[in-house]
């Protein structure tokens, strides 16, 4: 089965979800809003280490979701999941935001999701199917 960029998208996000549980249960749907631009902390991220956006997906076909790659982002997903510590940026480094892969073994959820995308990277998936996005949850905060 081949995978639209899209479809990869929202297979990252059913992921990242995947590690939150269920604790609040809200809407079925996401409300979603007119254009938007990248997370002001992957712009920071990508002026830090430039080659961590200059990937480009080969051909502009994006990646095929089969089962050997679906069973890698299960892997991935748990493996993450587990290893990682939650702290808050502000614990980690005293301020507000600052994406950062979590190689002290902490992080929050941008942390989790760029160490997914770091492992997914070394497992074959092109940078270009991997995108990042931030959502506004209820309260107004944000989360990747």
């Amino acid at each position: 089965m081949k995978m639209t960029r899209g479809k990869l998208l929202l297979l990252a996000m059913a992921m990242q979800l995947s590690a939150w549980g269920t604790a609040s249960a809200g809407p079925l749907f996401m409300h979603t809003g007119g254009r938007t631009t990248q997370p002001v902390g992957h712009y920071e991220l990508c002026q830090r280490i430039p080659i961590e956006c200059n990937e480009r997906t080969p051909n502009g076909s994006p990646v095929e979701l089969t089962r050997k790659l679906w069973a890698t982002m299960i892997k991935v997903n748990n493996s993450v999941n587990t290893r990682v510590k939650p702290r808050t940026d502000m614990e980690i480094y005293g301020v507000e935001e600052y994406w950062a892969y979590p190689d002290n073994g902490f992080g929050d959820c941008e942390d989790f999701a760029l160490e997914k995308r770091r492992e997914l990277m070394a497992a074959g998936v092109p940078a270009g199917d991997l995108l990042m996005t931030v959502v506004r949850q209820p309260n107004g905060d944000g989360h990747a």
